[in-house]
């Protein structure tokens, strides 16, 4: 039975782990299309192909998804309280943040968007924070069911 239990969590968690992925790739996606196609913002002159912006997701996505488990992001929810997780994602995308920044200062890429990356802080946080709630919801109402109760 243990062996089922701790079966299922990590199976649990490499799905969390793909989600945790999309999540990032949508929200970077979503984030470039407010900063460069949505209107809002004045287009600046110098602004980097689509392709230098989405290139970074190579190294972003890896990063993030390392950070979020240093920040213990993928242990049992039933341990960690609404208000920690989103603090410990808050932290990891804080320093996804300044990370990422450093890098664009380090190799001097002056024309990176920070404001497309303002934006993506703020996306992904949300994103991320919902769709761990959405999960922890679901899940309660199954082991509620008699489901789950793994």
């Amino acid at each position: 039975m243990e062996k089922l239990i701790k079966d299922n969590q990590k199976l649990l968690n490499r799905l969390h782990v793909v989600l945790d992925a999309l999540i990032i790739v949508f929200s970077y996606g979503v984030s470039w299309l407010i900063r460069f196609k949505s209107g809002f913002f004045v287009q600046d002159v110098g602004v980097l192909p689509a392709k230098t912006y989405f290139s970074a997701l190579f190294l972003i996505i890896p990063g993030y998804l390392l950070l979020y488990s240093i920040f213990q992001l993928y242990m049992p929810r039933r341990v960690k309280s609404y208000r920690k997780e989103l603090m410990d994602i808050i932290r990891a995308n804080g320093i996804g943040f300044m990370i990422f920044i450093l890098v664009l200062y380090f190799i001097k890429q002056e024309h990176f968007s920070r404001q497309m990356l303002c934006i993506f802080f703020f996306i992904n946080i949300s994103l991320e924070f919902a769709s761990r709630y959405l999960i922890r919801t679901i899940l309660w109402k199954m082991r509620k069911q008699g489901l789950n109760q793994i």
